[in-house]
């Protein structure tokens, strides 16, 4: 049996988080600067110590040194001395650099067709007609054998079906230029924010978040996501995505003693922001069947409330930093907060929640039977790693000697739609003879305004600027993607 992780502790009782429920998932929540990161970072090494593998978002840039020994510290040092920890010693994990831009650490990538057209419109904040619209292109390209990869397929592919629209009506339905339009600004739009990085091949495998080191150690799979917060919809769909990857490609194992990969979603509230009932219940499905791949999901957040009940009811493993009740509103908040938790006799935990201090926290775990345990009001261990993030230079050698190494540095063109419509425009280009003056053209053959509609589209296609790519992922057929061919 795997040791319980031991994360927090008061006088009277230890906190443990069990492996075997830990893909039961869980919540860390609190105000900004009351320890959320500190205890992010804590259970992560935690899970790397008994061969978990992690995958984490970094959207402060604060994680990174993770990956080498903590030093001591008049904080840390008083911490280890308040919980009598006399056997603690400071360790690094294993890490891998992830990066949407490539430029602190591997490069991720998804392809259009895999995020398909729901999580695409999301990211795109299309409307319902619009997100339809974008749904048919999607089908229009699966018929016509067209893969779309990277961004100047989804282009090519939009200005092929605007061109073409009224052919396609009969079978797929009316296809407005407006919505066709309105794709084609969000995806100017989403390239502005730097999406032809994020969107290519070679897409990630998730079986490379999924690895141990030599020693057995669990790697912590870190996300660079600084920069990708400028665009929080961009943010949380890709997360989004790579959740509904793991579903997707994962094999059902029921219960185990120790999750596969825990998956830490930091700034969850943007996953939900405006987000139609429809995905959130969506979300909701992924969430609660992941589970079964072995697969823990932890939502990291400033309130409770930030997520909508059906998820919060499935988070069981809970960790509760300081809320502030300076407002009206706040101290609602803070009474909603504290009504999640399975109460505790004499504990005031509404009370309590205001008056933590800083690496404090109120912490409920499921015990063996997999019910919450009564509220704890404890202090949270010190990380063994560092809390200082690694310096360029530090950063660059860890990237360097990845395994992964120049996998995934080179980005792939590989033939797709842009390829093919450019081909067949060329083709039917050159099919064209043009008549000497004075003589009569010869009546056009049946089907030649279609050939010509679709070397028009194509040409046009092809005119345009579409040296850039996008993803061409899938939130599996839970959001009506198609797996990379």
């Amino acid at each position: 049996m795997i040791t319980p992780s031991l994360i927090a502790k008061n006088d009277t009782h230890e906190m443990f988080l069990l492996p075997q429920l830990a893909n039961r998932h869980g919540l860390i929540a609190g105000a900004t600067g009351t320890g959320k990161t500190v205890t992010l970072q804590l259970m992560a090494e935690n899970f790397s110590r008994i061969g978990v593998p992690v995958f984490m978002a970094d959207v402060k840039g604060d994680l990174s040194g993770i990956s080498q020994p903590g030093t001591e510290k008049p904080k840390i040092a008083e911490r280890i001395a308040k919980l009598g920890l006399s056997d603690f010693t400071f360790s690094g994990c294993p890490v891998t650099f992830w990066d949407v831009f490539g430029e602190q650490g591997h490069p991720v990538r998804a392809t259009i067709s895999e995020m398909g057209p729901v999580l695409l419109a999301r990211m795109l904040n299309l409307n319902d007609t619009q997100a339809g619209v974008l749904t048919l292109v999607f089908k229009i390209a699966d018929d016509d054998g067209l893969l779309l990869l990277d961004l100047k397929d989804l282009q090519a592919m939009l200005r092929h079906v605007g061109d073409n629209a009224k052919n396609f009506t009969t079978e797929y339905g009316n296809i407005s230029a407006a919505s066709i339009g309105a794709i084609q600004r969000g995806l100017i739009a989403l390239e502005s924010e730097g999406a032809e990085k994020l969107f290519g091949e070679p897409a990630l495998n998730v079986d490379d978040l999924m690895q141990c080191d030599a020693k057995g150690l669990g790697m912590i799979n870190i996300l660079a996501a600084d920069k990708l917060m400028q665009s929080p919809k961009m943010y949380a769909t890709f997360l989004l995505w790579m959740l509904s990857e793991l579903y997707e490609t994962m094999p059902e194992v029921g219960d185990v003693e120790k999750p596969k990969l825990v998956f830490f979603f930091d700034e969850a509230h943007l996953l939900f922001n405006d987000a139609p009932q429809a995905l959130q219940d969506k979300i909701e499905q992924v969430v609660r069947l992941i589970r079964s791949k072995g697969v823990g999901v932890y939502f990291v957040s400033q309130n409770p409330l930030d997520i909508p009940d059906k998820v919060l009811g499935q988070l069981g493993n809970r960790v509760q930093h300081a809320l502030r009740g300076f407002t009206p509103k706040d101290q609602r908040a803070v009474r909603a907060a504290a009504e999640t938790f399975r109460a505790r006799p004499g504990l005031d935990v509404a009370t309590a929640i205001m008056e933590l201090e800083t690496g404090e926290a109120l912490v409920s775990i499921l015990d063996r039977k997999g019910a919450p345990t009564p509220v704890e009001r404890v202090l949270i261990f010190p990380p063994r790693s560092r809390l200082t993030p690694l310096t360029p230079a530090e950063m660059a050698n860890v990237i360097r000697t990845s395994p992964l190494a120049g996998h995934y540095e080179k980005a792939v063109d590989r033939e797709s739609a842009y390829e093919k419509l450019k081909a067949r425009a060329e083709a039917e280009s050159a099919a064209v003879i043009p008549e000497p003056r004075g003589r009569q053209a010869a009546p056009a053959a049946p089907g030649g305004d279609l050939l010509a509609a679709a070397a028009k589209s194509a040409a046009h296609a092809i005119g345009s600027s579409l040296g850039r790519q996008i993803i061409r992922g899938v939130l599996g057929s839970l959001f009506g993607g198609g797996k990379r061919r």
